[in-house]
């Protein structure tokens, strides 16, 4: 009798192990704000990182509600950019990117909060990782405040902005689910960058700014991080004509790895032929939103 209440007991304690992880995996996923009347709204805010005063606009979802886990999307402005130009807006025939990259008018279910950040000189130079250093700030200010799910936390940006989601793949590997990388290069580093994280990258073989060889180096990385099957040769699109898509095969799971190719130049807005809108927003909502 004696051991079968010591089985019992144990095998009890075991179970209240196993439900204890269980639930702490949980709750682990959603941030300390959780819960918690909002401060933070949709504005500008300002903060201090290494002893640099740094800026960053907010967008939250319609309707905000503190008990819903949202996802978390960084959009990095371009060189010569800025956080108020990615909020508005540019002319996308003019070489512009359509607000926060066209994302936020993608997303009907008000599933994410945006955030903007303003670089220093108007770009990312990231010099000693002081801008890796901010989005640490920024995701710790946030999530402290916002109802966030920390296993969807996603970044983008054109060129200099595409960089700056480069180096945090590299950089902040388990913090950053997926990156949508458009015409982007090594500009803002890449410290670490072996471990694996869901890539999108596109890139125009006339980019006349940041050359096709380097996306495809920046692609080849994460290929290889996410043990993806990598490509014997790459189908090239027709100058002015449709993109290419390829979806890499053999990736591990939860690590894909797309690759758009196009016969444009350094444009963020780039269209396929024939087609009214640019091609970037539908298909990194359409690799973002594969993460639930």
């Amino acid at each position: 009798m004696l051991n079968q209440r010591t089985n019992m007991f144990s095998s009890l304690a075991i179970l209240f192990s196993l439900v204890s992880m269980m639930l702490g995996t949980v709750l682990a996923d959603k941030s300390a704000g959780c819960g918690k009347t909002p401060t933070i709204t949709s504005k500008t805010y300002t903060t201090t990182v290494n002893g640099k005063s740094r800026q960053y606009i907010m967008k939250l979802p319609q309707n905000y509600d503190k008990n819903t886990p949202y996802r978390l999307i960084f959009t990095w402005h371009q060189l010569g950019g800025s956080a108020t130009k990615i909020v508005n807006g540019e002319d996308p025939n003019k070489g512009g990117a359509l607000p926060y990259y066209g994302l936020a008018a993608l997303d009907k279910n008000n599933s994410a909060i945006f955030v903007v950040p303003n670089g220093l000189n108007n770009g990312w130079g990231n010099s000693g990782g002081e801008d890796v250093t901010f989005f640490d700030t920024m995701v710790k200010t946030i999530e402290a405040d916002l109802c966030v799910d920390t296993r969807l936390r996603f970044s983008t940006g054109f060129s200099y902005g595409g960089a700056m989601s480069y180096a945090l793949a590299c950089a902040r590997p388990k913090d950053i689910r997926a990156v949508a990388v458009i015409s982007g290069g090594v500009l803002s580093g890449c410290a670490g960058g072996n471990d694996p994280v869901a890539y999108y990258a596109q890139h125009g073989t006339s980019d006349s700014v940041l050359n096709v060889s380097g996306g495809r180096q920046m692609r080849d990385r994460f290929v290889k991080n996410n043990g993806c099957t990598a490509l014997s040769s790459e189908v090239q699109p027709a100058s002015g004509g449709k993109s290419v898509k390829t979806v890499y095969k053999g990736c591990k799971e939860g690590y894909p790895v797309t690759w758009v190719i196009h016969g444009g130049d350094h444009n963020p807005s780039q269209k396929d032929s024939g087609a009214s809108t640019p091609f970037a927003p539908g298909n990194t909502w359409e690799f973002f939103s594969q993460f639930t």
